[in-house]
């Protein structure tokens, strides 16, 4: 009750003296001219991605019944937390001149993809956790990400437009250590809070189809304008459509019954989107980004069927939202594929050219592209296996340390009979009004003091 509020003030009370010492807004030279036109071409991506994290990403979240509060709160607290705080370290390691930050859209854009790696990885311990945990969880992952991402695309040459590796590979890897290390090898039994309902899925569903409406304004945004970002856009819608189709299919086989399962269409559906970022923009024919949505989808639904209830089974690995369906597979299955798009390709293949903008500023694609033509395509096909083995190495690493950290009491995990419980957090209208002889108000006193 007093570290939530006593966290957050410090902080963004450190942020307004940090800001009001060191940062200031970027003032364009008088050679640029062309700042509108960026300005006006990037912001209506910015605007989507906002819409899918805030609203796509919350609604996704809210498909436990008891928990949607707290889903869609906790999601939008870590967002804003987030982006202010990867904004200071990214602009103290890269954008540090003259004792200012100069701050513009791109470095507001780059903060943004820093923070939905928190998003992702919060999935894993999802209801489990108090706000308090997974405000720690974000400062430790934050920086580690940043490194992370350094690493792959500025020094190993990765190509990586929409973050297939560097964003969804990370952030679930991450996710699953820090939920290893923080339940240890304790077996979470079925809470009877944990069961969606029907109510809860149809708005899970909901913000499955506002991320999938807006996904390709992700992949798409760090493309060079023009034919690179065009072909982005087509990939990726084709990508999603065919997972969308193929999820369909996947899951009526895999019930008994040929009925389709809600928790299958609300994330399969999305499984192409992540799969594609890695090749989106480049020289791939329409029908390899079909067949790798598809692909993605397959495996995301069989990763549900059958390898979830074995590594909680062996391993007693908890994934609350499974992450590592959706995030983790399709992300290796692009990786794999991004090796074979290079492999098959002449690099002197327009699209095959790297096209991104350089998370750290400016253009990287010049840069990139000598070290390709130094290292060859086989040695950009052995960059991209050696990103994914970085991500998935240093993220789990991290996530395992960070998972040990968050095991301190100070941090006030809930109880296990609290958890996946809005009333923990939230002052319920309905409880406060006409509590009723039968309420739990006294159960949760109890398991309060406890």
């Amino acid at each position: 009750r007093r570290l939530l509020p006593l966290f957050l003030g410090l902080f963004q009370g450190a942020l307004l003296l940090f800001f009001a010492l060191f940062v200031t807004y970027d003032e364009p030279s008088a050679e640029d001219t062309d700042l509108a036109s960026r300005v006006y071409s990037t912001f209506p991506f910015f605007q989507d991605i906002q819409v899918m994290l805030v609203v796509g990403l919350g609604l996704l979240l809210s498909f436990l019944p008891r928990y949607g509060f707290s889903a869609l709160t906790h999601n939008f607290l870590l967002l804003n937390f987030s982006v202010q705080w990867a904004l200071v370290l990214q602009g103290l390691l890269h954008h540090f001149r003259h004792g200012h930050i100069h701050l513009d859209l791109h470095k507001l854009l780059i903060s943004e993809f820093a923070a939905v790696t928190v998003l992702i990885s919060v999935g894993a311990i999802l209801g489990r956790a108090s706000p308090c945990q997974l405000l720690v969880m974000a400062t430790c992952e934050i920086p580690v990400y940043l490194a992370s991402e350094w690493l792959i695309v500025t020094r190993l040459g990765v190509l990586d437009v929409g973050g297939t590796i560097t964003i969804h590979v990370f952030s679930c890897y991450f996710g699953l250590g820090v939920s290893k290390a923080l339940f240890r090898a304790a077996q979470q039994p079925l809470h009877p809070k944990e069961t969606p309902t029907p109510s809860s899925d149809l708005v899970s569903l909901v913000g499955t189809l506002i991320l999938w409406v807006f996904w390709p304004s992700f992949v798409a945004v760090l493309c060079q304008p023009g034919d690179a970002q065009h072909r982005a856009i087509l990939n990726t819608l084709l990508a999603m459509s065919a997972s969308a189709i193929t999820i369909m299919v996947a899951s009526s086989l895999l019930e008994r019954d040929g009925k389709l399962s809600p928790g299958h269409l609300q994330n399969g559906s999305l499984a192409g989107g992540v799969a594609i970022g890695v090749v989106a923009d480049m020289a791939v024919p329409p029908v390899a980004s079909l067949a790798l949505g598809s692909l993605a989808a397959v495996v995301c639904v069989l990763g549900f069927r059958f390898l979830t209830p074995l590594l909680r089974r062996k391993l007693t690995l908890h994934d609350q939202c499974g992450i590592h369906n959706l995030h983790g597979l399709p992300g290796i299955l692009g990786a794999a594929a991004s090796v074979v798009a290079i492999l098959v390709t002449s690099k002197d293949t327009s699209g095959s050219q790297p096209s991104q903008l350089s998370p750290v500023g400016g253009n990287a694609s010049e840069v990139v592209a000598r070290q390709w033509g130094a290292r060859g395509v086989g040695g950009q096909a052995l960059c991209q296996a050696a990103g994914l083995a970085v991500a998935t190495g240093a993220s789990l690493l991290a996530g395992l340390l960070t998972g040990a950290a968050l095991r301190l009491p100070c941090l006030a995990r809930p109880p296990e009979r609290l958890c996946f419980d809005d009333s923990l957090y939230f002052k319920i209208q309905d409880q406060v009004e006409s509590p009723g002889p039968d309420s739990s108000a006294e159960e949760g006193a109890l398991a309060l003091k406890e």
